[in-house]
This record gives C-alpha cells, sequence and structure tokens, in this order.
C-alpha cells in the first residue's frame, strides 16, 4: 500500500485516542535506534521516545528474537498456569526494584496495574479513600482516570468516588517561598492537615508518580518523598508510587523513587519494562501485602494476565539496561540535554523553567515570566503560537509533545549528542515563534488563570 493509502483507510474504519477524528497521521514503516522511517520515505528523529516509553531505542533485534522464540514455544496460556519466562521476570523485578518489593501481579499496561494497586490498598486497609495530586496521571481506565487529575479525567468525573486531592510539590508555582527546604516543609505540612481532615482511618493509600510525567515533568524537592513515606509510616496508609513512566533508568536511576531512598508499598510499572516493544505491566507489592492476600481473594484478573509473549519482550529488554549501561547513559545524557536546554532558555523570554532528571527532560512556557503565567493553557483552544511551533516540529522531522505549556525532550537512551544538538536547534526556531506570543513581544493577554 501506499501512505495516503494507509492513512485513508485507518482513518475510514479506526477511532484515534484523545481528541477528535480530524487527524492527519504518519504512517511509519519501520524504526531503527533513534529514528523512525515513514512509508513514503522520511527520517523522523523520535525525541519523545513515542509515549517515553521506547527506552532502548527502536528496531533492537533482540527483542524481536526473544519474541519469536517464544512464540514457537506456547503464545498462550492461562494465568493459572506458568511458564519459565513468567518466573525469571517476576524474579528478575523482585531483584532490580527497591528492597522488599518482591511480588508482582502482570497486567497489560500502566492503566490496570494502577487499577490492580487501588484494588489492592482498599482490600489490605479496609479503608477506601485515596489521595492523589491535581497535575497527575495514572492511566485512561475508568478508575484511574478519574483518579488523575489531568483534565483528561473530565469524560468521568465522579467515577470512583472517595478522591482526594493533594497539592502538588510545584516549587516553581509557589514563588513566594524560594528555599526549596523550607517550601518541601510547607507543601508536606497541607498534606498533613489534609490526612487529619480527612482522617487517617479513612485512606487506604496516597498515589504519587515520584517525578511527575505528562502534567508538566514536575521534580519534588530532596526529601519530599521520603517525607511522604514517613507521613504515611505515622498514618498506617500505603504508599503507592506510579513509575509508569519514571521506571526503567528515565530519571538516571532504575526507578525515580530511588532518588529519595524510598521503598513504597506498591510500585506499579509499564513502558520501559519492555520498551515499548508489546503491552506489559505489573503492580509490585511488598512482602507484608503478598502475606496479607495470601489467603484472601485479590480481586484482580485478567484474560492476558502473565502473557508469555510480552514477558518474553520484558525478559530480553530489561538485561539490556545492563549489559548495554543504559541506565549510566540516561543520567550522562541526560545531563547534556539539560545543559542544552537551559542554554536555550537563557536566550528566550517564553522559557520560565526548564526541569530534568536523567532523559527526562521538559521546559515550561511561560507568557510573562515575572507573573509566570503560562503561554498555552492545558484546557481551552489551542494558541496560534502552538499550532506553528507543532507545524516546525512536524515540518522539520522531530518527534516530540507540546502539550500545554509543556515541551517535552524524552528521546531513546541511545541518542547520541549530535541528534541532541540538532533536534535543540529546532527547538530554538520554535522558542522564536513563543517569543513572540509573549507579553515582552507585546501580544494580547491571555484569558486564562495561572
Amino acid at each position: 500500500m501506499h501512505a495516503s493509502e494507509v492513512v485513508d483507510l485507518c482513518r475510514k474504519y479506526s477511532l484515534f485516542e484523545w481528541g477528535t477524528q480530524d487527524v492527519n497521521p504518519l504512517a511509519i514503516d519501520r524504526g531503527e535506534g533513534c529514528y523512525l522511517y515513514t512509508m513514503d520515505g522520511r527520517e523522523i528523529l523520535d525525541f519523545n521516545s513515542i509515549a517515553m516509553n521506547v527506552n532502548i531505542g527502536h528496531g533492537d533485534q533482540r527483542i524481536t528474537s526473544a519474541v519469536s522464540k517464544q512464540m514457537e514455544k506456547i503464545s498462550f496460556v492461562s494465568p493459572f498456569m506458568v511458564t519459565e519466562v513468567r518466573a525469571e521476570v517476576a524474579k528478575k523485578l523482585a531483584e532490580v526494584t527497591p528492597e522488599g518489593l518482591t511480588k508482582s501481579f502482570f497486567t497489560l499496561a500502566g492503566s490496570d496495574a494502577n487499577e490492580a494497586a487501588i484494588r489492592t490498598a482498599r482490600l489490605v486497609t479496609g479503608r477506601r479513600k485515596i489521595l492523589s495530586r491535581y497535575r497527575s496521571y495514572h492511566g485512561a481506565t475508568h478508575q484511574v482516570l478519574a483518579l488523575g487529575g489531568d483534565p483528561r479525567r473530565e469524560p468521568v468525573e465522579g467515577g470512583m468516588g472517595d478522591i482526594v486531592r493533594i497539592p502538588d510539590p510545584y516549587h516553581y508555582r509557589c514563588p513566594w517561598i524560594t528555599d526549596e527546604k523550607e517550601f518541601c516543609k510547607f507543601n508536606l505540612d497541607q498534606i498533613k492537615q489534609i490526612i487529619q481532615l480527612e482522617g487517617p482511618h479513612t485512606i487506604a493509600a496516597i498515589i504519587v508518580e515520584p517525578i511527575t510525567g505528562s502534567n508538566g515533568l514536575i521534580i519534588p524537592p530532596d526529601g519530599w518523598l521520603s517525607g511522604l513515606r514517613a507521613l504515611c509510616d505515622q498514618n498506617g496508609i500505603l504508599l503507592i508510587c506510579d513509575e509508569v513512566m519514571t521506571g526503567f533508568g528515565r530519571t538516571g536511576d532504575w526507578f525515580a523513587s530511588n532518588h529519595d531512598g524510598v521503598t513504597p508499598d506498591i510500585m506499579t510499572v509499564a513502558k520501559g519494562m519492555t520498551s515499548g516493544y508489546l503491552p506489559l505491566g505489573a503492580c509490585i507489592v511488598s512482602d507484608q501485602i503478598a502475606e496479607a492476600v495470601h489467603d484472601r481473594p485479590l480481586g484482580s484478573g485478567l484474560t492476558y494476565q502473565s502473557h508469555p509473549v510480552a514477558l518474553a519482550a520484558a525478559n530480553a529488554t530489561i538485561p539490556i539496561y545492563e549489559t548495554d549501561n543504559l541506565i549510566e547513559r540516561s543520567q550522562e545524557m541526560g545531563t547534556y540535554l539539560l545543559n542544552g536546554l537551559n542554554e536555550l532558555a537563557s536566550r528566550h523570554i517564553s522559557v520560565g523553567e526548564v526541569r530534568g532528571s536523567g532523559l527526562f527532560t521538559a521546559m515550561e512556557l511561560v507568557y510573562d515570566q515575572e507573573s509566570r503565567l503560562e503561554l498555552f493553557p492545558l484546557t481551552g483552544p489551542a494558541a496560534t503560537a502552538d499550532q506553528e511551533m507543532k507545524k516546525l516540529f512536524a515540518d522539520e522531522g522531530l518527534a516530540c509533545v507540546l502539550r500545554g505549556p509543556y515541551l517535552f525532550a524524552n528521546p531513546p537512551f541511545v541518542v547520541e549528542s549530535h541528534q541532541i544538538d540538532w533536534a535543540l536547534s529546532v527547538f530554538d526556531r520554535a522558542l522564536d515563534i513563543a517569543d513572540s506570543a509573549t507579553a515582552s513581544a507585546g501580544a494580547p493577554i491571555p484569558s486564562h488563570s495561572q
């Protein structure tokens, strides 16, 4: 088929996510390393690892070989049966996750891993309430979409019930407290008050992304996650760390919770576990929780739980992080990328802040640096400058994400410095467009609040 025919057929017979069906998608033929190749011969630099998940890069034949070999043996068994590959991946996860997390419930993706985490927390505590942050996203299934604070929750508002929002550890949005340690204490004190007002005996768990992902890549102050861990311990509340996006080296360590030396009661993972080669997630629980559910029905089940072929992809992917030194590479290349982003920020008035950990980086774009008013709000119609920037990226062959005021830069860990340099040169021109829409350029004041 020609590319145009593929696009036409997909638009005619399939639906696209998170928006209207008035789309003009790229027809992708293949991928290699950091590049995607379209059916009409264009080369696209993947600067967001597709969905912040293709950590090891595209086209790694070690994964293809492992999957093929598993399919030659058996492609599917009942979740009540076991396979060698299930044993190997479960054991490996117990080894690479923080000490004390030992048993995995395998799922299809991050959404249902978080669903399982919530159900399990409620089961073992006998409590109902779940605390989560406003600037959060925990998946697109009915319960966890309602749980997240992301505006995408609107279609299922009121869905799971018993949700309490807590403030984000978002220092940039709290400029009246300049000292980071003071802000950390202030934020944790707010959460402590909410726990007391709600009643600790009613709260099953607090769920957080250790570093907020698609809602702005918000990095908490040092000591914040360990402080949250202490609050949970003091009140008999479980801590769930959603490491779906941050896990498997994205932040420069195996897991983002490692940066603060924290072991959650439950950790959820997906994305980087197979590097996107096949769908797979996991809800990983502590010894205490595993013991608590040993003689009680778990309350979670899926036809494709512990799917052998998906597990084969994970079984091949996880060792690559070690053999190819990709965790260290994420740290090294992340520093290089962050330095480049900060250099751009020094020259562009539209950049309010640059944030990053490992190859997990983003810029926050503002209408005015003093007021910190967002340049492009997450909700409402897209601005002209926003559309112009996205068109520039598409025309240049750079696949990246501009979502609201956040411009993300999250390439695969195999990215080279020259590829980063080229992407930053495109960012430079895109930020010229953003600069032209700021208060300093005399643009009309946007009709939204901070």
